[in-house]
């Protein structure tokens, strides 16, 4: 039996003030399921223990007969406590068995309420498209820097990843007929990645949502000029691609299509799936549009909107964003602005970093627009897939959209904080100029006049702080604002 950690996966997935939900399990298929497995939870105040029988594991692709997983929940924890955990295996020895440390993690609970502390604030971690060819580890080691060793000012409590966690339709074995071996290839892109962001997934509960490369570029649309993903418009590949996909999203990301979370009076937060229930005229399924809207008009404090592509964009006529959907745009875009009250969303996608503000109307609210993209750049042809910061549109929400009580603004664009680009080179790995590999950190503490303070700075996932393990600050001052 090997006694290699490497290949074993733990993932903190989502907390509460008082829950936490751990992955773990493998997706390599050479691995062993343990006849015998537990996760270990541990604080100043005790140790609780999960067993995992043999007959407890699960398959995260229904097609394979490798691979497995489970998924735990510890209840009764306190709010706002750390917290170790450890994926322990049972492995016979000659005097009998013992158990072998497969993981070890971190995470604190979610705080009752926002912290008054501006040098203790409560911080989100954000980043977005993660593709791991160059990477080498160096996304994962950067955050795990700032979550050990950062100031408490910015070390991340919490991680969201806002889509393309991993990029299935690279590389010329897209055009595989076979669905065994497209299955195969989806699975074993889910391994690698997820090795790769390994050391960030100990760290603090993460949550994520899926964009369009969790399935393929432009999903759900398969009438596709690139030329590795033509075999979509045979009904076979393309019902074999998409049923492992969608096991990747639900049962390795256990991505939800809405799901909220508060602490206390102070910030509601909203997580929500626009990719995965699109239709040529939606990119939410109604009951879950439904969902969307009532917490938006619902709001009585700050809200946080997790999306997997940001609202404040051109039209794109190439590949479909969220203004491609007239009617939901317009429906969320006016439940946004009714309550009066201000909205962060934090969003990815596009392979730039970049804030920006704006009126939500007569109401009083307004949106802070936080896009992070990419923790990791594709390589090589696919490379020319980069995009430099984009300070449009001007006004919002667009002109030719009316939407009654919320008239078109200027947008405010903070050049100071649009995240730097690098210089791209012909043949090379990287051959087109494109945005340094970055993550974010939203910070949230509360403001004297009875809002919150938000700071966001970006981190250069692919440089350091001089003397310095941390990843170094893209921005020379941090972004401020209040919301309330």
């Amino acid at each position: 039996m090997s006694t290699s950690t490497a290949e074993w996966t733990m993932v903190i997935q989502r907390v509460s003030q008082s829950t936490v939900q751990v992955w773990v399990g493998t997706l390599y298929p050479a691995l062993k399921m343990p006849d015998a497995a537990k996760v270990m939870l541990s604080s100043d105040d005790g140790k609780k223990s999960k067993g995992i029988k043999k007959s407890d594991w699960q398959r995260p692709f229904s097609s394979h007969t490798k691979r497995f997983y489970r998924v735990l929940t510890f209840k009764n924890l306190a709010p706002d406590t750390q917290y170790k955990l450890e994926f322990q295996r049972q492995v016979p020895e000659q005097s009998g068995t013992s158990w072998q440390v497969l993981k070890r993690g971190t995470f604190k609970t979610l705080p009752e309420s926002i912290p008054t502390d501006v040098n203790k604030p409560f911080t989100i971690g954000l980043g977005s498209c993660f593709y791991n060819h160059r990477d080498g580890g160096r996304a994962a080691a950067s955050y795990k820097a700032l979550y050990e060793n950062g100031p408490a000012k910015v070390s991340p409590d919490i991680t969201i990843l806002a889509g393309d966690q991993v990029y299935l339709d690279i590389g010329f074995d897209s055009l595989s007929l076979r669905s065994a071996e497209i299955r195969e290839r989806i699975a074993d892109d889910y391994a690698r990645h997820w090795q790769a962001l390994g050391s960030m997934f100990t760290r603090g509960a993460t949550w994520m949502i899926p964009d369009d490369h969790e399935y393929w570029n432009d999903y759900p649309n398969y009438r596709t000029n690139i030329p590795t993903l033509q075999a979509l418009r045979k009904q076979s590949v393309r019902s074999a691609w998409t049923r492992a996909a969608i096991d990747g999203v639900s049962n390795v990301q256990q991505a939800r299509p809405i799901e909220m979370f508060r602490i206390g009076t102070d910030l509601d937060v909203c997580l929500a799936d626009l990719r995965s229930n699109r239709t040529e005229s939606q990119f939410l399924a109604d009951s879950d549009m439904a969902q969307l809207l009532d917490w938006a008009r619902g709001l009585v404090c700050t809200g946080v909107l997790v999306i997997p592509q940001p609202l404040i964009v051109d039209e794109n006529k190439d590949e479909k964003n969220l203004r491609s959907y007239p009617e939901q745009y317009s429906e969320l875009l006016a439940a946004m602005s009714s309550s009066g009250h201000d909205i962060v969303v934090l969003s990815g996608d596009v392979h730039f970093g970049r804030i920006c503000s704006v009126s939500l109307g007569p109401a009083g609210g307004k949106l802070v627009e936080i896009v992070s993209s990419p923790m990791s750049n594709l390589t090589y042809l696919n490379g020319i897939a980069t995009a430099t910061p984009k300070l449009t549109p001007k006004t919002f929400p667009p002109t030719n959209i009316q939407i009654p009580g919320l008239p078109s603004t200027k947008v405010t664009y903070d050049k100071a904080h649009t995240v730097s680009t690098r210089k791209g080179y012909l043949l090379s790995s990287y051959p087109k100029r494109r945005t340094s590999e970055h993550f974010m950190t939203v910070s949230f503490s509360k403001s004297a006049q009875g809002g919150l303070k938000l700071v966001a700075n970006a981190w250069r996932i692919r440089e350091r702080a001089k003397g310095s393990n941390l990843p170094a600050k893209d921005f020379s001052k941090p972004f401020r604002i209040e919301v309330q």
